[in-house]
């Protein structure tokens, strides 16, 4: 499974808010510590405010916090926001052949495993026993 940029950035993002609810970073202070463009790190802070995760403020104070559950998060749930669901994606080249249809059905295995592991994985286990 390979993850969009933005699916890691809103992995990076979550993970970072989630570790003190009670604190309050800006887009440009997050990308300054991912490395990435406060724009496109404002994006996704858009789409995990539209999940209900975070919650973005305006102002001298503002800046984004986050306001889910930490138990009951997993790393899918945030997956999911970002890439397509699975069995949406459009045909490769070659998989209508035996050989590519064999290996389509090894990829989707592996697919459903990762995403068994992702679903397995609260946001508060990830920050009590970073893997």
């Amino acid at each position: 499974m390979k993850l969009q940029t933005a699916t890691r950035l809103g992995l990076y993002a979550t993970l970072e808010l989630a570790r003190d609810p009670q604190r309050t970073l800006s887009a440009a202070d997050l990308a300054e510590r991912f490395g990435v463009s406060s724009h496109h790190l404002a994006k996704v802070l858009r789409t995990l405010a539209t999940a209900g995760l975070v919650q973005g403020g305006r102002g001298a104070a503002g800046g984004y916090r986050f306001i889910g559950n930490r138990r009951r998060t997993t790393l899918m749930d945030i997956v999911a926001l970002f890439e397509p669901a699975p069995g949406s994606r459009a045909k490769e080249p070659g998989e209508d052949t035996e050989i590519g249809g064999a290996l389509q059905r090894v990829l989707t295995e592996i697919d459903e495993i990762a995403e068994a592991t992702l679903r397995s994985v609260s946001l508060e286990t990830m920050l009590k026993h970073p893997m």
